[in-house]
């Protein structure tokens, strides 16, 4: 899945069963037996529903391991006219220990009929069973009359009811207004991670794989779609059709998925012959045919890559009009928010070609990572969504090398590095029980923090030991679920050496080296390379290490300790990594490499050298502290010839300065005499990182009515960057990110009032707002137009009547930034709630837009106010523990600085039930503020003498 984002319920087992005992539901199903269940041919069973005392038969949140399904046969009925759908489930189990009941999920199903069926000789005995329900747990477990034993082979038959979802999970209603203002219906699933239970009832863990039979019945003006393609259409009635679609690979429930739709579709075949398609409402079909020809690229890409064949024969793309994350992997039928797979050419920014290319990347990793080879428990997401975002940036540089994602892989480790500085983060590999702690899993640490490790780690073996290990894995667990260790297995059978004579595989798995190791090896001072030990260190202990330097003539001492933001961030005792050192000095450009596996080391150079500089690339997940004058030496390098080192390397000298301020390795003043030389900046990453360091900064004083000085701080950093967005050109002209680069600085300097900037946008946007909104302005500056253009409430009313329109879906994340940055508090309140209705603006973008207003020094009061009045409709909509839901509480408070705004959310947080006060994102929350208290308090007064200096 693509992202855009507690302890068990009872303490003892005692408990659990008295809870148990109080809070079951009973249904008691009349017994019958028939050697035919047709449902034109067998009897109705006779269905009471009521409470009862019988204690249900299981009481832990993982399912047992004793019945195992091997074969589902769903049919699904959706009314879009009533919104409700109607199920029957056959599911074919094999049992492994003597049981008297089957334990599955399900969540707001209205069971109707459940039986067991067995087979004796050759007749077939089903009987009709009890059902208990423990919605706590979401489970159901029907209670045999006859004990199921070891061996034979059973099949469990359900039939139910339920409302499609009102959510974005489950089997759910979407809508869409057609060009003629028509509000049309569709039905569409999203299961990842636990939400498969409430569409059928089912083992709904990763673990348990099964095949599927899948049958729809829908309108004849619908289409159906699903994971596997159509095997054949039977008319059930004049107004009913019922779609049977071939039977599935073995996959995990998560990855099922259905669709109920007029959608139209685009085709192409890859070089192998599978059948690509892009489905998306009619209006927007012209808007398909990039997807469709990057999906075609990707997946032959993907195809060599793994020298593994895609195992089914067709790809659906599908564009759902209401969709909470980004995409979704579901295997043969992937799912898309429609800004992340519609393209328009005449419209689109740079930034959604890039944006969309990368999600459909993701998405068709996943179904080798993830779909083919599945985790185990979803304590090892990270080995689905860490691989899939890596391998984006793997997959688009070859397949769309003129979008240069290269370029912008460190950004994700910054991004990463952001949480994982918190005491509360996690380990990349975290148990987890209940389904809002699943849900927590999704965040940056298992995607973007996944693929650091794994992109240190392809540099550490070399690309193609990488490369052959990871097929390795692929072909050994296929269709299979697997645990950290088993990829370390896999990738400990290879050596990291340049040749086969320079490095041997042991009997036990490890590489060893030549005694006399050179300093042109790949890696140096280790014999012995332990692949599993190694990124233990990286996937079992929170955080990430600081490695500080000190450089004594041609003596380099080495220390790493665990990085901690935070008060009580004394050095952790215990926190020991494996870290792949690299650096280049000022006599050497030749990459150098060392294993650092102590808490402390010595290298020695072959000679003095002015400076040295660390972690080339970013390549490594760890940041650098140089001591004595090591900071000064690279500061003088950049002011006097900063291109001596990559980009890459300047945005992670930017953020490595700024990151140790933080834990007060360095003062204020240092950093900032780094950001001296972004002055003569011209690379995207460097200048994005200054602005992430540096914006951030007169943020939290808008937020204490510091105007002096904030001003200050602002036209500093608009002159620091004022001869660069001089030079920008108001076109589409130049390179993806020479276009994103002219999209963030003119919008930058527009919302600073930089009035050259100002002029141009209003011209423009008077000029447009004459035409009626049909003059084509340039896709890159058009958020800084409208932008500037929102300002006022005339101009804002017009932009927002755009905004309604059909034929300007491409640009409404442009308009909402722009109507999100009015000083108009009555606007920012109207939009936060028609985001929650969700008629003008769909209820999807409502926590991309709250967050915009708490950005915005008039909105941020009404955002903290409605997040707080609206908690439970939030939660409902979008999940308890969801990226949704952490991107609100984290984007509205981590600007705040005071303690009075932190015993403000402190008070909110403690006053709701104990699930959503213990959420990880409420403890970020909190962390944050409090950092950003002790950084004021430390910095301000720094700052504002450093720019009485320097201004």
């Amino acid at each position: 899945m693509a992202a855009l984002f507690s302890t068990l319920p009872f303490a003892d087992k005692s408990s659990l069963m008295m809870m148990m005992m109080m809070t079951i539901s009973i249904l008691n199903v009349a017994v019958s037996v028939n050697n035919d269940h047709s449902s034109k041919n067998r009897e109705t069973a006779d269905v009471v529903s009521g409470n009862g005392s019988k204690p249900f038969p299981w009481d832990k949140m993982r399912l047992p391991k004793h019945v195992i399904p091997v074969h589902y046969d769903l049919l699904l009925h959706p009314n879009l006219t009533t919104l409700t759908f109607t199920g029957f489930a056959r599911i074919e189990i094999t049992v492994n220990q003597q049981i008297s009941s089957v334990i599955l999920h399900s969540k707001h199903l209205q069971i109707t009929r459940a039986a067991i069926q067995r087979r004796m000789g050759n007749s077939h005995t089903e009987e009709v069973v009890m059902v208990l329900e423990y919605p706590p747990f979401e489970q159901i477990a029907l209670l045999a009359a006859f004990p199921l034993h070891v061996g034979q082979n059973y099949t469990v038959s359900i039939e139910y009811s339920a409302n499609l979802s009102e959510s974005f999970h489950g089997f759910y209603k979407s809508t869409y207004r057609t060009q003629e203002g028509e509000v049309r219906v569709l039905a569409s699933t999203q299961f990842e991670p636990t939400a498969a239970r409430m569409a059928f009832p089912c083992f709904d863990e990763p673990s348990f794989k099964a095949r599927f039979s899948i049958k729809i019945r829908r309108e004849p003006k619908h289409l159906a779609l699903s994971n596997m393609p159509i095997v054949k259409s039977v008319s059930v009635a004049n107004w009913l059709v019922e779609d049977h679609f071939d039977v599935s690979v073995k996959m995990s429930t998560y990855l099922v998925a259905f669709i109920v739709s007029d959608f139209k579709s685009v085709s192409k075949m890859t070089t192998s012959g599978i059948k690509i398609s892009v489905y998306t409402v009619p209006d927007k079909i012209n808007q398909a045919d990039y997807a469709l020809d990057a999906a075609v690229k990707l997946l032959d890409f993907y195809e060599n890559y793994f020298s593994i064949p895609y195992p089914l024969p067709k790809q659906d793309l599908a564009a759902i009009p209401d969709f909470q994350s980004g995409a979704m992997e579901n295997w043969g039928l992937t799912t898309y928010r429609e800004s992340s797979l519609l393209y328009d050419p005449e419209k689109s920014s740079a930034s959604a070609k890039l944006w969309i290319t990368m999600i459909i990347a993701h998405e068709l990793a996943h179904q080798w990572f993830g779909n083919l080879v599945t985790m185990e428990w979803w304590n090892d997401l990270w080995l689905n969504e860490g691989f899939a975002k890596f391998m984006e940036y793997v997959s688009v540089s070859i397949t769309h090398p003129d979008l240069k994602v290269e370029d912008y892989f460190l950004g994700k480790c910054f991004d990463a590095m952001e949480v994982d500085a918190l005491n509360s983060s996690h380990p990349v590999s975290t148990p987890v029980e209940d389904p809002a702690q699943i849900q927590e899993m999704f965040d940056d640490v298992s995607y973007e923090k996944g693929a650091c490790i794994l992109n240190m780690l392809r540099d550490y073996l070399n690309a193609d030991v990488f490369k052959a290990g990871l097929v390795q894995y692929l072909r050994k667990y296929s269709y299979q679920n697997t645990k950290n260790e088993d990829l370390w297995n896999s990738l400990a059978h290879t050596c990291p050496a340049g040749d086969t004579q320079e490095g041997q595989l042991q009997g036990d798995g490890f590489c060893t080296r030549n005694q006399q190791t050179s300093s042109s090896a790949h890696w140096t001072r280790r014999e012995i390379l332990d692949v599993t030990t190694m990124m233990n260190t990286w996937t079992l202990q929170k955080g990430f290490p600081l490695v500080t330097v000190t450089v004594k003539g041609k003596t380099v001492h080495l220390h790493q300790e665990h990085y901690m933001k935070g008060s009580d961030s004394s050095p952790s005792t215990g926190y020991l990594w494996h870290v792949p050192l690299t650096y280049i000095t000022s006599k050497s450009d030749t990459v150098q490499r060392f294993l650092l596996t102590t808490k402390t080391d010595v290298l020695i150079l072959p000679e003095e050298v002015e400076w040295i500089k660390f972690n080339l690339g970013m390549n490594g997940y760890y940041i650098v502290h140089y001591e004595d004058d090591g900071w000064d030496a690279l500061i003088s390098l950049l002011k006097k010839n900063h291109t001596a080192i990559s980009s890459n390397d300047r945005a992670s000298l930017i953020n490595n300065v700024f990151q140790l301020v933080s834990i007060g390795k360095l003062s204020i003043s240092k950093a900032l005499d780094l950001s001296l030389y972004l002055k003569h900046e011209s690379q995207i990453m460097p200048v994005f990182q200054g602005m992430n360091e540096l914006i951030p900064m007169y943020k939290l004083m808008e937020k204490r009515d510091m105007d002096d000085v904030e001003n200050q701080l602002k036209g500093y950093i608009v002159n620091l960057f004022k001869d660069l967005i001089d030079k920008q050109s108001w076109n589409d002209e130049g390179s993806v990110s020479e276009r994103m680069l002219r999209s963030s600085l003119l919008l930058f300097a527009c919302a600073r009032k930089y009035q050259p900037c100002v002029d141009k946008a209003e011209e423009y946007f008077m000029k447009w707002k004459e035409s009626n909104g049909t003059l084509r302005l340039p896709n890159d500056v058009k958020t800084a137009v409208y932008a500037v253009g929102a300002q006022t409430i005339e101009g804002w009313d017009f932009l927002f009547s755009k905004y309604r329109l059909p034929w300007f879906n491409t640009e409404r994340n442009q308009i909402e930034v722009a109507l999100s940055i009015s000083r108009n508090k009555d606007k920012l309140q109207w939009m936060m709630d028609q985001s929650l209705l969700g008629d003008v603006v769909k209820t999807q973008d409502l926590p991309h837009i709250i967050v915009f207003v708490a950005k915005n020094p008039s909105g941020y009061h009404l955002a903290w106010k409605f997040l707080k009045e609206n908690w439970n409709k939030l939660v409902q909509k979008f999940e308890l523990g969801s990226a949704s839901i952490a991107h609100m509480v984290i984007g509205v408070t981590n600007q705040y600085s005071t303690r009075e705004q932190l015993a403000e959310v402190k008070e909110f947080f403690n006053s709701l039930d104990e699930k959503s006060s213990q959420l990880r994102c409420v403890q970020q929350a909190v962390e944050i503020i409090e950092e950003n208290i002790r950084w004021m308090d430390i910095n301000f007064e720094k700052i504002k003498i450093w720019l009485q200096n320097n201004m």
